[in-house]
């Protein structure tokens, strides 16, 4: 049991990496996942040891069994963590009565992502390492030099961030990871569009319908209807249907699109406005550091990808040549008595060299190419009032309004006191194809699933949009 041979099976390393595997297991019961999530993701980091004492317990031969799997994500890790390490350029935020913020960053043109994407954002004042995942609601070819989130203040990490906005402030550090999303816009293919929605979960439903926006000015293709079925709380939460367009959009971007919305408000029978409680926009002085939002490896990723797994694979095969011809043979003299764990040790080693050498070259490449496009969007803010010291002076309160602009207040209609009839408004719409897509709490989800499968209606085809994790 504590044996640990030099050239041969270390049990001690088995050991110790069954412990780190066993306990990387034990925390994704979904009852420790759900109630306690860090604790769910910071186990996760023991694969690092389950890994590692693996390698150590069965040699560098057998682990080559799984060598694709595990250098692939070696070289997806290390992009993601340079990725990281860049203070991305915050420009404004919109602060909602209801608790919820919009971030808007800025980005270059060659970053682009489908709706529904999600990003992960980190801020080091309130925590350095805590990460959280957010869908992305802005549209890359409507917005094609910003990219904006929104927050959901429910948890101590987005409450804090809240707060934060709320008092003065002149810039926020964020530093940002993605964002990762489908590859298709699945959803075009349908006739009509049911977006059925629970709170917060409104939020990758922005992302659609500024994506059909989007189409309905440049494309002569058909356009599908769009049904929103947003359940909210209270009448405070219909404020979030003002985020349907960008802060710099205009109600004529709904002209040409087929958009209805059924609101209901289930905590409350009648309106009620709170005159106390306004809509803030705040804007932001970044320091000249900070850097636009860059795909990490520029436009062309997928050459760049492939040219980093090709070549760093051939510089690791030379490195172990070398090492193997040099300081292994030398001291082994095909006797087998070479230390097999220093042996894996120093192809791991090689591994990680070859990959850190060939990614941060390619990434250092790409951001020379957009360094100018990055440089030429600082000059444009620097002729906007971001670039004024005097920042209090454009951070304005707007008054509170039950219902958003115009063109979304004539789309919608409003229901207190009651929830919606799912069942009966999915059955009585036509069409050959409409697609129902949800978001929203758990029950919300299952009840929709079950209309849909219900075997009632042969038209409609069912997809969850969840964010448990």
């Amino acid at each position: 049991m504590l044996k640990w041979s030099n050239s041969h099976i270390s049990n001690v390393a088995g050991e110790i990496s069954l412990l780190g595997g066993l306990g990387l297991w034990a925390a994704t019961f979904p009852q420790i996942r759900r109630k306690t999530f860090e604790l769910f993701f910071y186990a996760h980091h023991l694969y690092i040891i389950f890994v590692f004492f693996f390698i150590l317990h069965v040699g560098i031969d057998y682990t080559f069994i799984m060598l694709p799997g595990f250098y692939l994500f070696i070289v997806d890790r290390y992009l993601r963590f340079l990725q990281s390490r860049t203070s991305v350029r915050l420009l404004s935020a919109r602060l909602l009565p209801c608790n919820v913020v919009e971030l808007n960053f800025a980005k270059t043109h060659g970053l682009t992502y489908n709706p529904t994407s999600i990003m992960f954002m980190n801020v080091p004042s309130i925590s350095k390492l805590q990460w959280h995942p957010f869908t992305v609601s802005s549209n890359s070819n409507m917005e094609p030099d910003k990219l904006s989130v929104i927050i959901k203040s429910e948890g101590s990490w987005s409450t804090k961030l809240h707060q934060m906005l709320s008092s003065p402030i002149e810039r926020l550090d964020v530093s940002i990871e993605g964002p990762y999303g489908p590859q298709s816009n699945h959803f075009l293919r349908h006739d009509t569009i049911v977006m059925v929605s629970g709170g917060s979960g409104i939020t990758p439903f922005i992302s659609i319908i500024r994506e059909l926006i989007f189409r309905s000015k440049i494309s002569q293709c058909k356009i599908p209807d769009m049904i929103l079925i947003a359940v909210f709380k209270s009448s405070l939460d219909l404020t979030m249907l003002d985020l349907l367009l960008p802060m710099t959009g205009s109600p004529s971007d709904l002209s040409n699109l087929k958009l209805h919305i059924e609101a209901y408000v289930t905590k409350e029978k009648e309106p009620k406005t709170d005159n106390s409680k306004r809509v803030r926009s705040i804007l932001f002085k970044p320091l000249p550091t900070d850097k636009p939002m860059a795909p990490i490896l520029g436009p062309n990723s997928w050459f760049w990808l492939a040219a980093i797994i090709s070549s760093s694979f051939i510089m690791f095969l030379i490195l172990i040549g070398i090492i193997t011809r040099f300081y292994i043979y030398p001291r082994d003299h095909n006797n087998y008595e070479f230390s097999a764990s220093t042996k894996a040790v120093l192809n791991v080693l090689a591994i990680c060299v070859s990959i850190a050498a060939t990614a941060g070259a390619a990434v250092f490449w790409n951001k020379k190419q957009y360094s100018r496009e990055a440089t030429h969007v600082q000059n444009i803010e620097g002729q906007t009032p971001l670039g004024s010291l005097n920042l209090r002076a454009y951070n304005g309160d707007r008054e509170l309004e039950s219902l958003p602009h115009q063109s979304l207040a004539q789309a919608t209609k409003v229901h207190y006191g009651g929830r919606p009839d799912l069942k009966r408004m999915l059955f009585e719409l036509k069409g050959e194809s409409l697609g129902v897509l949800v978001c929203g709490p758990k029950k919300l989800r299952h009840d929709v699933a079950a209309i849909c499968s219900s075997g009632l209606a042969d038209n409609l085809h069912f997809e969850s949009i969840s964010f448990s994790w």
